[in-house]
């Protein structure tokens, strides 16, 4: 049911995880649904919740403001009654690391549950890797997330968060499109993005809003591991860049480390991304290619990988990963000659195959790592860890 005087028929998203102080959370929400909050909460009748609302959006947003007290265009009441009824949240941190290489990586919690997202900085751009989900659901057997079970989504609030998160460590308030370190986004995280669908679409909506957060579509890459009938819905309402994991080219070896391929095949993974809205050679789909020594990584996979490719006419790129390893996984990264090898064939097919070069491998935050690290402490740890906290405040 819309809200008695909102200014637009859209509702309000329901609140999934509610606060134990019963405020609500603007972050992750649109304009029209802070509005009718306001409106909602008496703050405010339709006419003036429009004009509130893109103040409080671009306080949020633009300046990064968590503290109500700090929207100086908004009157003192208005300020206090809204802090009364809301909150501009971030995602707890419950533990952060810094790798010898520069690569970050923050451990989460927010809603009792914890995720991880990862930065990860280079000389001409900075990538945020977002995660989607706490845990996974679809088991890939090269993947430590993999071997989580599925806790629940992450809503839109929460996947904003984390790259609201990254601007405050990074220092990059007020936000502005040049000198930016965190320049990229990544939904490579933990989960699979096209799961939590209308989530992962609206949280990008805000991130690519030029009065948001401001990143460009080109500057944001949605990884999927083939959720076929998903595909050609993301590239139409979300259109960003996509990138596909792969990893093998034989239906046996697929179904084996990508048991979604059981579902969804190699054929008509590929066919998917050849009708995904937007694909051209300036915007070409990448496919992730993780090496796994004697398993995907020979000269005839290399060869059919090539042949594949060419035959849907992709526009593509393949990233070829050696692989990173995890306490109790069961392969081996590819030698670093075997892996230059199959890169040189995939070359010389006309496709570029670059080595993608591990990063974060000290503090597991490389390509395939993440898992919440409470999930790996005991329980008398974690409790011991809380007794601390709770005693420091």
């Amino acid at each position: 049911m819309p809200i008695a005087g909102a200014v637009d028929p859209v509702p309000v998203p329901r609140i999934l995880h509610p606060r134990p102080d019963g405020l609500r959370d603007l972050v992750g929400l649109s304009r029209t649904a802070i509005a009718n909050l306001l409106v909602e909460a008496g703050l405010a009748d339709a006419r003036q919740a429009k004009m509130r609302s893109r103040q409080i959006w671009s306080w949020i947003y633009n300046r990064g403001v968590t503290d109500f007290t700090g929207m100086s265009d908004l009157s003192k009441p208005l300020r206090e009654a809204l802090a009364g009824h809301f909150v501009v949240g971030r995602p707890e941190v419950v533990e952060a690391h810094v790798s010898t290489d520069g690569t970050r990586k923050w451990l989460l919690r927010s809603g009792g549950e914890e995720y991880e997202m990862v930065f990860i900085p280079d000389a001409d751009r900075g990538t945020l890797c977002v995660s989607s989900q706490v845990g996974c659901t679809l088991n890939c057997r090269f993947c430590f997330t993999g071997t989580m079970k599925l806790v629940r989504n992450l809503t839109p609030s929460e996947i904003v968060g984390q790259v609201m998160l990254a601007r405050d460590s990074l220092g990059e308030w007020p936000s502005q499109p040049e000198g930016r370190l965190l320049t990229n986004i990544v939904m490579m995280g933990m989960g699979e993005p096209l799961y939590n669908f209308e989530n992962v679409r609206d949280a990008l909506k805000i991130v690519m809003d030029g009065e948001g957060l401001a990143l460009s579509k080109r500057r944001i890459t949605l990884s999927t591991s083939g959720v076929v009938p998903m595909m050609e819905r993301a590239g139409a309402e979300i259109g960003v860049n996509l990138a596909v994991s792969l990893h093998a080219v034989t239906k046996e070896i697929r179904d084996e480390i990508v048991p979604l391929n059981k579902k969804y095949g190699i054929e008509a993974l590929l066919k998917a991304c050849a009708d995904y809205p937007g694909a051209n050679n300036a915007r070409r789909i990448t496919f992730e290619y993780v090496m796994l020594k004697d398993k995907n990584d020979s000269d005839e996979e290399a060869h059919e990988l090539v042949r594949l490719l060419k035959r849907y006419d992709l526009p593509a790129k393949v990233n070829l990963i050696p692989f990173n390893p995890w306490p109790g996984a069961a392969y081996e990264t590819s030698t670093p000659e075997r892996v230059q090898r199959f890169s040189d064939i995939v070359f010389r097919g006309g496709i570029s195959a670059p080595i993608r070069r591990p990063r974060g491998r000290d503090i597991m935050a490389a390509c395939g790592q993440l898992k919440s690290s409470s999930e790996k402490l005991s329980r008398a740890e974690l409790d011991r860890r809380a007794a601390e906290k709770e005693a420091a405040w």
